[in-house]
C-alpha cells in the first residue's frame, strides 16, 4: 500500500505539472530561489522525474533507490516550502498543478508541510520494507532455495 500510495501521489502531481508546463514554470519562479536560466530546466524536469518514480513504484523496480530518491526530492521540496514560508512569500506550492504568488491569508503552508512528511514517511517505510508479492523486485531478487516472508523479505 506505501508504494502504491507513494507512486500515486507522484504520478498524480507529475502528470498535472506536464498538462500545464506554463503554470510549472510559474510555481517554480514564485520560490525565487533559482536564477531565471534554471527555471525552465528545472520546471521540466520535475514532472519527469516525478512521472519516472511514480511508474518504478507501480510496478516495484528498483523500490529501495526510488524510495531513497523518493525521500531526498521530498525533503528538498519541503525545504523549499519552508523557506518560503519563512521569508513571508505568499505562494501556492504548485506540487499538484497550479502554483504561483496568492493572497498573503491563502497561503497554506503548516497543511502542505504536514502532507509532505506524511509522504515522507511513505517512503522512509520502503525503504526498510522494499519488497512486496507484488513487486518486480521481488520476482528478479526470488532465490528458489530462500523463503520470503509475507512482505516479501528472506526469512533466513
Amino acid at each position: 500500500m506505501a508504494r502504491l500510495g507513494l507512486a500515486t501521489i507522484f504520478l498524480v502531481a507529475g502528470t498535472l505539472k506536464v498538462l500545464d508546463p506554463a503554470q510549472t514554470r510559474l510555481a517554480v519562479r514564485a520560490y525565487q530561489l533559482l536564477p531565471p536560466e534554471l527555471v525552465g530546466p528545472v520546471a521540466t524536469t520535475l514532472p519527469l522525474v516525478e512521472l519516472a518514480l511514480g511508474t518504478l513504484l507501480v510496478v516495484g523496480a528498483f523500490t529501495r533507490w526510488v524510495a531513497l530518491a523518493s525521500a531526498v526530492l521530498l525533503l528538498v521540496l519541503m525545504t523549499a516550502v519552508a523557506q518560503a514560508w519563512a521569508r513571508g512569500l505568499a505562494i501556492d506550492c504548485g506540487c499538484f498543478g497550479g502554483g504561483g504568488a496568492v493572497a498573503k491569508n491563502s497561503t497554506h503552508y503548516p497543511q502542505e508541510l504536514a502532507r509532505d512528511v506524511g509522504t515522507l514517511l511513505l517512503a522512509l517505510w520502503l525503504l526498510v520494507r522494499p519488497r512486496t508479492s507484488l513487486s518486480i523486485d521481488r520476482w528478479l531478487r526470488a532465490d528458489p532455495g530462500v523463503p520470503l516472508s509475507p512482505a516479501g523479505n528472506p526469512t533466513r
